[in-house]
Formats: structure tokens, C-alpha cells, sequence
């Protein structure tokens, strides 16, 4: 399929427009204008890229792509080389951030959502957030918080951070997680009332936040918890346009 056909859908299906972003969504880097396979990884560095081309793609599709605000506009280094990388070969690059945490079936945070079989309810947006990125739930079945904490582990293949803030290991009825580097998200879950609070990346006021109100907080990995958004769009457009899509983890302990 043609290669501007398969973004404007992806733009309107996330509608990547109605975002204020760090970074520009959809096309960043333009190749061949025909798309016969497409290749899915979460953040477009190097290694995704020659394993791209290894498989003979046509265009990436990530979470974490490149020109990020404040970045240096200087075409140097590993920048020069990731973008040599793509013009050579002709290779398009296509990314979705915000847009694609927040979509409410393809998005990271429903995706992980379903991995750590959770139940939605809402979200728990406020003070101008963009809506959809902090979602709330409660377990599919009762679970213990040191259980969520394994739960955790088993489904993404590392073992959480886990802040055992409230001191006891009773059952969490009300959980809240957004994906990525929402550490201080946790004063919505607080806010609201939550019993734990689920984010990619730890920091240091979240652990005092986490403490001092009694919530339990899982670190449960940037990268870990990004890989469903991804791999949910690409399948989604493999059975609309008939394209063969792949996706091609790149590991990153973070």
C-alpha cells in the first residue's frame, strides 16, 4: 500500500492531531513510497533499525522516535548515523507517542491493562494531562500487593521495583498505572484514593509521594511496559491493508 495512505489513517485513527506533543507524530522520516512490510519496535534506535533491514522492510513504526523538543538540531553523531541509516536504504520512519499511550483500544496503557489482567474503569486525568494516559481498575481477581508484584514480573519478564509504601500486604481493591516515565503521575492515584499505582520508570519524590500516603508503587520498566501499543497498531493495520508486520523487540533493562 502506499506509504501516505497508511499514515493519514494511522494520524485520524489516533488522532494525533489533538496532541500537544514533545515530538512530531506520524511520518518523521520519509522513504519508499510503496509499504509491503512494516517492522514495530518501541523506541527507533540503531539496533531496531538493522534488524529492520535485516527483514527487509519497508517502514518502522515506533513509540519513541526521533526530533524530541529541546534536543540538539545539530545532524551529528548518533543522530547522523540513524538518519544515514534510513535515507540509504530508502527506509520511512513512522512514530506515534502520546497518541498512541492514550488510544483507548490500541494505546500502551490498555494494552497493559490487558497483560497484567486488569479491569478498567476510567481515567483519573486532571490539571490539564492529556486525557486517557492515567487509567484506574481493579485486579480481575483479588490480589495481594506482593501477588500484584509477581503478577507483574511474570507478565512482562522482569521483576518490578515495588514500594511497599502502605506496610501490609492486603488485597489492592483500586489500581492506577500509566505507562512509561509517569512516576509523578502517582498524586492522581493518590488523589483518587487508589491502593497501588502502577508507571514504567521510578523517581525520587514518587517514593516519598508512595510512602507518605500509604500507596503501593510499581517500577515495573519504561520499555516493558511500552511494547503492547505497538504490537497491538501493527497488528490492527496487518488485518486492515493485508501488510505483513513484524515486530522486533530490542531489550532495555529500564
Amino acid at each position: 500500500m502506499h506509504l501516505r495512505e497508511l499514515v493519514g489513517y494511522c494520524d485520524t485513527l489516533l488522532a494525533a492531531a489533538s496532541f500537544s506533543d514533545y515530538c512530531p507524530n506520524g511520518l518523521q522520516v520519509e522513504g519508499r513510497p510503496d509499504v509491503r512490510l512494516l517492522v514495530g519496535g518501541v523506541t527507533a534506535c540503531q539496533a531496531l533499525l538493522e534488524a529492520a533491514l535485516d527483514l527487509g522492510a519497508d517502514a518502522i513504526l515506533v513509540h519513541h522516535g526521533y526530533f524530541w523538543r529541546g534536543e540538539d538540531a545539530r545532524v551529528t553523531g548518533q543522530k547522523r548515523r540513524r538518519l544515514a541509516t534510513l535515507l540509504r536504504h530508502d527506509l520511512s520512519l513512522i512514530a506515534y507517542h502520546l497518541p498512541l499511550d492514550a488510544h483507548a483500544e490500541y494505546g500502551n496503557n490498555v494494552a497493559l491493562a490487558r497483560t497484567l489482567g486488569l479491569r478498567i474503569s476510567g481515567a483519573l486525568d486532571g490539571g490539564g494531562r492529556t486525557p486517557g494516559l492515567v487509567l484506574h481498575g481493579e485486579p480481575a481477581a483479588p490480589l495481594s500487593a506482593r501477588a500484584f508484584a509477581q503478577q507483574i514480573g511474570h507478565a512482562l519478564g522482569r521483576v518490578p521495583l515495588h514500594i511497599d509504601a502502605a506496610g501490609d500486604d492486603g488485597p489492592l481493591r483500586r489500581i492506577a498505572w500509566c505507562t512509561g516515565a509517569a512516576a509523578g503521575s502517582i498524586d492522581l492515584a493518590i488523589a483518587a484514593g487508589c491502593d497501588a499505582y502502577v508507571t514504567g520508570e521510578a523517581s525520587e519524590p514518587a517514593v516519598h509521594a508512595a510512602r507518605e500516603a500509604g500507596v503501593h508503587f510499581y517500577a515495573a520498566g519504561h520499555h516493558a511496559t511500552e511494547r503492547g501499543g505497538v504490537q497491538a497498531l501493527g497488528a490492527h493495520l496487518a488485518a486492515h491493508f493485508g501488510l505483513a508486520f513484524r515486530f522486533v523487540d530490542i531489550p532495555n533493562p529500564v
